[in-house]
């Protein structure tokens, strides 16, 4: 028998390309052709923007977006947020993932993993709005309760010093049960006989989760860990439902602030803005990837 490959028919090929080239033409028409367009904007200058025949003005925008002490601080918080809220999420959803995998939870999986898995689905702005209830100062169930067993109030949104964490919690409710997700996917094909020959060798149930298991999660961690990089860094719905970058611009991240500035009319700054955004986004979540497939070789 011959060990030559046989070669793929035409058919295939184009089959092939039948799939291929409308997804591209949708990825070229709505997702690059929208990045070549807004740094185009922000080139310009903001008056002349949607004119047909823009005036250009260089990195006029870009200067005066970095020299923004607005610009500089709010580039900080949404660095400490995005970085706190990785972390929270990461970790979190892969705790919960092992949980439901290990047999310590019984006949009831299916109702925890429906109900991490909801708040995903739900509109943004139904769960998003519940949680301005919550926190809510006056009325809100959060400092009920609180009150109720005898602890001191949550800040919450009013307050600048717990406004982060407040909105943290909102995301991490409406986020981790995608990464619960994936992390199941990953718990499905590990191999089970390296983690019973460790509980033969007499490693503890820690010590078989922390140095056999988790190591057979990179891929998993990759993916998740770069796709909260890219959803924490351009961090917006949740703002505008809840804070409005407040208060005292507390949670006044990059998408916000640059929304803001395109509701003014000042298009060439806003889309500097986002542009810098865009790169910084594309820098971290490229890292974050190079990190986590080096150490999975």
């Amino acid at each position: 028998m011959s060990s030559m490959t046989p070669p793929v028919s035409a058919n295939r090929v184009w089959v092939f390309y039948a799939f291929a080239i409308p997804f591209a033409v949708l990825t070229i028409l709505f997702g690059l052709w929208p990045i070549v367009l807004s740094f185009s904007v922000s080139l310009t200058k903001s008056a002349t923007a949607l004119r047909p025949e823009p005036i250009y003005v260089g990195l006029e925008n870009y200067w005066k977006v970095l020299a923004d002490p607005i610009f500089r601080a709010s580039l900080i918080s949404t660095l400490v947020y995005t970085l706190a809220s990785v972390v929270a999420n990461v970790l979190f959803a892969l705790g919960y993932a092992i949980l439901l995998h290990s047999t310590l939870i019984g006949p009831g999986k299916t109702f925890f993993k429906v109900a991490m898995f909801l708040p995903v689905v739900t509109p943004d702005l139904a769960g998003y709005a519940v949680f301005l209830w919550l926190f809510d100062q006056s009325f809100g169930a959060v400092n009920a309760f609180l009150e109720l067993i005898g602890l001191p109030a949550f800040g919450g949104i009013a307050s600048p010093d717990t406004a982060m964490i407040a909105i943290l919690i909102a995301e991490l409710w409406h986020h981790t049960g995608f990464f619960v997700l994936i992390f199941l996917a990953n718990l499905a094909i590990c191999d089970r006989s390296l983690e019973e020959a460790a509980e033969i060798d007499g490693a503890s149930r820690w010590q078989r989760k922390i140095f056999v298991v988790l190591p057979q999660m990179r891929p998993s961690l990759v993916i998740n860990t770069v796709y909260a990089v890219i959803q924490f860094l351009k961090t917006f719905t949740v703002v505008v439902i809840i804070t409005k970058g407040g208060p005292n611009g507390a949670t006044n991240f990059v998408s916000y602030y640059a929304y803001r500035l395109f509701d003014q009319g000042r298009y060439g700054e806003a889309m500097a803005m986002a542009s810098i955004l865009f790169v910084i986004v594309a820098v971290f979540a490229l890292v974050a990837y190079r990190i986590g497939d080096r150490r999975s070789t």
